[in-house]
């Protein structure tokens, strides 16, 4: 009876003994999790204590990146894509027909002006100014024999006439005959008509020395035809006829000679942008820089704006444009399509941030900017032009505003922010640091 009474004490305390267990382990659980959120506040602390937590950064703090809004000396610019032209294009043809005997150069040489490119046969062309040269020579002495003639003419005139005046007077005197008289008479005014056709004679001859030079002129240049030269600084194209074949006169294109030094940019702007164009061209002249399109780390090649279109295409609402680059270092071609970029004039003192700070939504254009008590709040602002990666700010912001330039999609107004890396977005208390 006592053994079963023994027996029957233990088992209750069995019991009691698990329960005890099973609430101690509850216990320490919940004490486990409260040391476990004060080591998550302890990461906040200065020195970073605790475990798994962030510097400076609360239970609820977003991690964001921010910037300041700063003042910037700002281009005004209009940046489009154009076009390389030739600053000059010649077609090159022959002027005089004939066998090309001759190329002095190799397709894609830059050639000067003056550097001779092609030569026809000039044989027949050396043989005609010899003959003009020689008929020139004949009109010369042609022209000197009548002027012999005239002399020898004159002086048979004056005899003549000298001799009809004594045998007048024989005459009155009733010494001669009147048939006499009339013979001298007649002799003397044929020897007068003979000068005078002498005279006219010389007036044809020195006619025919002109017409003879005149040949012998037009033989020259047609002998000068048969040399092709180049008519300005340039780079030279396909060549579309080779030596040895007969060209015809002004009726085939040898080769293209484009100018590339200096050389056009070509390019539209819209037409809201032409009053601002004029106004600026007219105080000074207007910089336009080029480079390549697809090439954003090409070297870029410096102009000058040189020529407004007289009218706006109606089609596209555009005006059209040109700068003229000196090309020295032939990095812009014709065909070319370049960035362009027309400086109008720049802006001092513009507010200028990161071109990420700026969102869009239903109202418009916004930023977040960070509070000194680490809090956002939403800004609307006006934007301006862009500028690399900064934005122009027309109005909203002020110097020295600090604004949230990634993360924004975490944030609403009102919201605490942390910068990441552990810098406090602003001065004032951390998580970490409790009002206790």
């Amino acid at each position: 009876m006592l053994k079963h009474s023994k027996g029957s004490c233990q088992s209750p305390s069995r019991f009691e003994q698990h329960v005890w267990i099973l609430l101690l382990t509850l216990v320490t659980l919940v004490l486990l999790c409260g040391c476990s959120t004060n080591g998550v506040t302890a990461s906040a602390t200065p020195d970073g204590g605790g475990r798994g937590g962030r510097k400076g950064m609360g239970a609820g703090d977003v991690p964001v990146t921010t910037a300041f809004a700063k003042a910037k000396d700002v281009p005004v610019e209009v940046q489009v894509i154009g076009n390389v032209e030739a600053y000059s294009t010649i077609s090159v043809k022959a002027q005089v027909g004939g066998e090309l005997t001759r190329v002095y150069f190799h397709e894609g040489d830059y050639v000067h002006k003056g550097d001779q490119l092609f030569t026809v046969d000039p044989r027949s062309f050396e043989a005609a100014l010899n003959l003009a040269i020689a008929n020139n020579l004949r009109d010369q002495a042609t022209l000197a024999q009548t002027q012999a003639n005239v002399q020898r003419d004159e002086a048979q005139a004056r005899y003549a006439s000298s001799q009809a005046s004594r045998y007048a007077d024989l005459f009155q005197q009733k010494i001669i005959s009147r048939d006499q008289n009339d013979q001298l008479h007649a002799n003397a005014e044929a020897t007068a008509q003979a000068v005078a056709a002498d005279k006219a004679a010389i007036e044809s001859a020195r006619a025919a020395i002109e017409a003879s030079k005149a040949s012998v002129d037009s033989a020259r240049v047609q002998l000068g035809y048969s040399s092709i030269r180049s008519p300005i600084d340039g780079r030279t194209g396909n060549l579309a006829v080779k030596q040895g074949n007969v060209v015809t006169a002004n009726n085939m294109e040898l080769v293209t000679i484009n100018q590339i030094e200096p050389i056009y940019v070509t390019f539209a702007v819209p037409e809201a942008q032409l009053p601002a164009v004029k106004r600026y061209m007219a105080e000074h002249p207007l910089r336009v820089t080029a480079r390549a399109q697809d090439d954003p780390t090409s070297p870029e090649d410096t102009g000058t704006l040189t020529f407004v279109d007289n009218s706006v295409d109606t089609t596209t609402g555009t005006i059209k444009l040109k700068g003229t680059f000196p090309n020295a270092g032939h990095r812009l071609w014709p065909g070319q399509f370049v960035r362009v970029t027309l400086l109008l004039t720049t802006r001092p003192n513009a507010i200028v941030i990161p071109n990420e700070a700026v969102q869009t939504g239903q109202n418009g254009s916004f930023v977040y900017i960070v509070k000194p008590d680490r809090t956002v709040e939403v800004q609307p602002v006006t934007t301006g032009a862009r500028v690399d990666e900064d934005m122009v700010i027309e109005s909203g912001l002020a110097v020295g505003d600090k604004v949230v330039t990634q993360g924004q999609l975490r944030l609403a107004p009102g919201s605490r922010v942390v910068e990441r890396g552990g810098t406090p977005s602003a001065p004032g208390r951390g998580r970490g640091q409790s009002k206790s």
